[in-house]
């Protein structure tokens, strides 16, 4: 979706996309709102793979917040992540803390168009896809990209970090 219809979705990482000029998708569908796993129930909800659909998880360095992106069934590596951004240890960010800083509702949260840009680190098998799904957004809302878009788009890096 591009132009007037993928600014018509109002959410920053549209927004940030279609600045950009950059080829995406963009997938809806009925968030239910008793639902907590947002990942699975967006793959779920889609039809499609957990592995092509990547969480983004806002990390606490002790330096300052990161951000991590992995995809839906693998578990964020907090060892791995920390070595990456080059501090000694990283704890998931408290979920009001990462709100704030991304401008994004818990379970919307897009490594793109955040608020407050923030160091990305993108999971390593990213790379070996074609294209990937993230949050576009906001809940019910998922946007589907190049791997080397997502990367460009958020000045991150690929690294082993699930």
């Amino acid at each position: 979706m591009a132009g007037k219809k993928a600014a018509a979705a109002g959410t920053p990482a549209i927004a940030a996309l279609t600045r950009a000029r950059m080829a995406h998708t963009l997938h809806r569908y009925e968030h239910d709102p008793g639902e907590t796993h947002f990942g699975a129930e967006a793959a779920a909800k889609l039809g499609v793979s957990g592995s092509e659909i990547f969480k983004t998880l806002v990390v606490d360095t002790g330096a300052g917040l990161a951000v991590a992106v992995v995809p839906v069934p693998a578990m964020l590596d907090l060892k791995a992540m920390a070595a990456t951004v080059g501090v000694k240890k990283v704890v998931l960010a408290d979920p009001a803390v990462a709100a704030r800083s991304s401008g994004f509702v818990v379970g919307g949260i897009s490594p793109i168009g955040q608020r407050t840009p923030l160091p990305t680190v993108i999971d390593q098998t990213a790379a070996t896809l074609e294209s990937m799904m993230v949050s576009a957004g906001r809940r019910g809302l998922q946007v589907r990209l190049a791997p080397t878009d997502l990367l460009a788009l958020t000045q991150g890096r690929f690294a082993p970090i699930s």
